[in-house]
């Protein structure tokens, strides 16, 4: 398969419900993807997106501005990288329903995932998320809806009462706000196709999919993140969305965000395998059979969960990746390809690329977490739990009671005071790398998740030894003031 180059458009995709970066590390970073063979960004903005009126109460904090999303399409255009906007539109709706002002739209009353599909509010409420996120994307071809993942759909009390009637299933409501959905889009633009995630289709009974109008409507995307994904399934599945009237199909494969929803930095190795069975999917039919593929990038399960790899923590998967589909494979050429486009000297498949490697706009975070997840809490623990002068001398028996033997004190304190100098040296570098790229909420939630728990315990160490360390003030002798009295 060398040589070929299956996937017309290559997508990176941009999960913005996480650590957002700053529009000046997205202008370092796109002529990178360019470079690297991307062709195009879908962009989920969630509540990152300027959201006006009524939906302002969506906008994060440090939400981009109007001027800052023409400013993102702007250096989209300049590095040829057309742009998908994403928009949730039923499933993954937290963002919005988490707000008291939409909690009455849950499908589920106490779940704020999925959105009501029975409530006109709720396609009224997509609908206007549609349109102001198309004003400000006038080129947009492609609009992503999203739709995966809708969690609890018919075990709302409406759905319920639908479902007792006969010929009404889960499968068909889900068509039927899918396809109020896309049909919301294509009324607002006409020359815009709506997208979704296949993964609420793939069971459906053919005959129903095909009845549903679906299939006029919008372009399924068929995601799958597994290295070892089943490349006949898929080939079946693809055959199946065609028989139900698709014209055309994508694909989504991973480049970090998809092996652990605390997952610091990628296992390069898994995404690419990942794509090499990608790459036999699309092998397996006529070329252009797939209209390209979105090589995601999740910053987060759902919204509430922790961040997993950062953007620049994930480049080198990407461009590994990306390679790997423009090549056909991932031979000596293509990693000697990304080593040189990255500034790496020698990509690790196996584990992390070790530190201080790279001179890709980020490598010094990349080099920094690396060190962080691969060294700070096995260190911590080390002491903590191996060092024998702290295990047999100040146990957490003896640090509750304040006992210690003072001589251990000189063994223990300057072997931890010197772990800690060592940890805080570093962690300031990394926070002073991240508020370059990320802004500061997302810098805290990093930091607070993964290096102060392990900081803390060692500062709680030292201030344990400080407190028995330091002898009490002598007592005062009753007899001896008494005796001073006049």
């Amino acid at each position: 398969m060398s040589g070929s180059m299956p996937f017309k458009m290559r997508l990176v995709h941009l999960d913005l419900k996480g650590a957002p970066p700053k529009v000046s590390y997205l202008s370092e970073i796109f002529p990178l993807f360019r470079a690297l063979g991307a062709n195009g960004l879908l962009i989920e903005y969630e509540d990152m997106f300027p959201y006006e009126g009524s939906l302002r109460l969506l906008r994060a904090k440090y939400a981009y501005s109007p001027s800052e999303i023409k400013e993102i399409l702007h250096l989209a255009g300049l590095n040829e990288l057309e742009v998908i906007p994403l928009v949730q539109t039923f499933g993954h709706m937290e963002f919005v329903l988490k707000h008291a002002a939409f909690a009455h739209l849950r499908e589920v009353g106490p779940f704020p995932c999925t959105l009501n599909p029975h409530e006109a509010e709720s396609l009224a409420l997509v609908g206007a998320m549609i349109d102001q996120v198309l004003e400000l994307h006038p080129g947009a071809r492609w609009l992503h809806v999203g739709c995966d993942e809708v969690y609890y759909l018919g075990e709302g009390e409406a759905s319920r009462r639908w479902l007792q009637q006969e010929q009404n299933s889960t499968g068909k409501l889900c068509l039927s706000h899918m396809r109020a959905v896309a049909s919301r889009v294509q009324a607002r633009r006409p020359s815009v196709t709506p997208l979704v995630w296949d993964d609420m289709l793939r069971d459906l009974p053919e005959d129903q999919l095909a009845a549903s109008g679906v299939p006029q409507l919008v372009e399924p995307v068929l995601w799958d993140y597994a290295a070892d994904l089943d490349v006949h399934s898929k080939v079946l599945l693809m055959q199946k969305y065609w028989r139900c009237g698709f014209p055309r199909l994508w694909a989504a494969s991973a480049f970090k965000g998809a092996t652990g929803p605390s997952q610091a930095v990628p296992p390069i190795k898994h995404h690419l395998r990942n794509h090499v069975q990608w790459l036999q999917v699309a092998g397996s039919r006529p070329t252009d059979s797939l209209q390209g593929i979105i090589l995601t990038g999740w910053q987060r399960y759902d919204h509430f969960s922790v961040l997993c790899e950062l953007l620049p923590a994930g480049v080198p998967s990407l461009a590994a990746c990306l390679q790997l589909l423009l090549c056909g494979g991932f031979d000596g050429d293509a990693k000697a390809k990304v080593e040189n486009l990255l500034g790496i000297s020698n990509l690790e498949m196996m584990d992390p690329v070790r530190e201080g490697a790279g001179s890709f706009p980020g490598s010094n975070i990349l080099a920094l977490v690396t060190q962080v997840s691969l060294h700070l809490r096995s260190s911590v623990d080390a002491l903590l739990e191996g060092n024998t002068y702290i295990t047999g001398w100040f146990s957490p028996y003896h640090r509750r009671r304040k006992l210690i033997h003072p001589v251990m004190v000189q063994h223990i304190q300057p072997t931890a005071l010197s772990l800690l100098a060592q940890w805080s040296t570093l962690v300031q570098e990394l926070e002073a790398a991240l508020q370059l790229a990320f802004y500061p909420d997302a810098v805290e939630e990093w930091l607070e998740e993964n290096v102060h728990p392990s900081l803390q315990r060692l500062q709680a160490l030292l201030q344990d030894l400080s407190e028995v360390a330091t002898p009490p003030p002598p007592p005062t002798s009753p007899g001896r003031d008494a005796a001073q009295d006049p």
